[in-house]
């Protein structure tokens, strides 16, 4: 199948609330780690989604200009041929770009899916996240009242993050402590300021004591019951059951009964990236302790070209992310789920 329409991907993100489960997001950075998520949604029969945050577009650039729309751009173009190989729906995302950033991001890559759109084709990317975490909060929904409409005629989701996310990301770091926590208050003032659709569509993160990376137990508190609270207050005065559709940052490492707790709150999209990194860096590891003096030219040696060949280690580093990836299926309930 394609990637997904911007149709398909409102259908998706429908029957994931309906159904109280929730598409994982990898981050990608190469063409490799592409194919491995995309494996992996086939293998588990599930749609899904896959994101590119700024410093993996920075990568995706190449080191000599670190240029992140071209980054991004390239990977987005490479997606849409390469997918419809695959069947299954895939969305495209771009994870976490930060105030300072935006005008090397997230403006200019709307802008390409405004020229897609007049030209009677759909958008590049199907959402986008303004991460206005680090601002205060009359600020980042400022900004999001900026970028909405115009993601909205550009028919794009916009995915906001209202307060912290604990750890760091890209660069952008908070501390873990109370502040990790969204209020009911914070909730009513994004659905005051965005709207519940009628502005346009948006995803919302929101903190529960994620946090980013993987930290042994109880160094993170999360409380996933916390979203219920966010529906219930804001739902109450708006006259709508369960308005908001909740994205799960810092995923990685939760427990399944968390999970389970989110998902029947309203997430419908979680982000994994450590754990698929080091799904996909294992086995290379691996490889080169056990093959050390094949794939090194020890003592003058000449090596062994057939273990230092990148194809050979790649294909085991993508076959483990993949397996990664359809457990994160099975986890969130969306094995076999895929839009027929």
């Amino acid at each position: 199948m394609p990637i997904a329409t911007p149709e398909v991907y409102n259908e998706m993100l429908d029957r994931a609330k309906a159904g109280k489960f929730a598409y994982p997001a990898i981050n990608v950075t190469s063409s490799q780690t592409l194919h491995a998520a995309l494996r992996g949604f086939a293998e588990a029969e599930s749609d899904g989604i896959v994101q590119i945050s700024t410093g993996g577009a920075e990568f995706l650039g190449g080191q000599h200009s670190k240029d992140m729309v071209t980054g991004a751009v390239a990977l987005a173009e490479f997606a849409h041929i390469v997918a419809a190989k695959y069947d299954v729906n895939v969305a495209l995302h771009t994870d976490h770009c930060p105030k300072d950033k935006l005008d090397g991001y997230v403006r200019p890559l709307i802008a390409v899916s405004e020229e897609r759109v007049k030209a009677g084709r759909n958008p590049l990317f199907q959402s986008h996240m303004w991460d206005g975490s680090a601002e205060t909060l009359a600020d980042n929904l400022a900004i999001a009242q900026e970028l909405l409409p115009r993601a909205a005629a550009a028919k794009i989701i916009l995915e906001v993050e209202i307060t912290p996310t604990g750890g760091e990301e890209d660069g952008v770091s908070h501390e873990i402590n109370d502040e990790l926590y969204t209020t009911v208050d914070d909730a009513l003032r994004t659905a005051e300021a965005l709207g519940l659709g009628e502005k346009g569509r948006y995803l919302l993160a929101a903190s529960f004591g994620n946090v980013h990376g993987v930290y042994k137990p109880g160094n993170v508190v999360l409380r996933p019951e916390l979203l219920k609270d966010l529906q219930q207050g804001v739902g109450e005065k708006y006259g709508k059951a369960s308005p908001f559709d909740f994205v799960f940052h810092g995923g990685s490492g939760s427990t399944a009964e968390e999970i389970a707790t989110a998902l029947e709150n309203g997430v419908v999209k979680m982000n994994l990236d450590t754990d698929t990194q080091y799904a996909f860096t294992r086995p290379v590891a691996a490889h080169m302790f056990q093959n050390y003096d094949g794939v090194l030219k020890v003592d003058g040696e000449v090596g062994n070209k057939k273990t230092y060949d990148p194809r050979t280690w790649g294909k085991l580093a993508e076959a483990s992310m993949a397996a990664r990836v359809v457990e994160a299926c099975a986890n969130l309930r969306s094995t076999g789920t895929k839009i027929k």
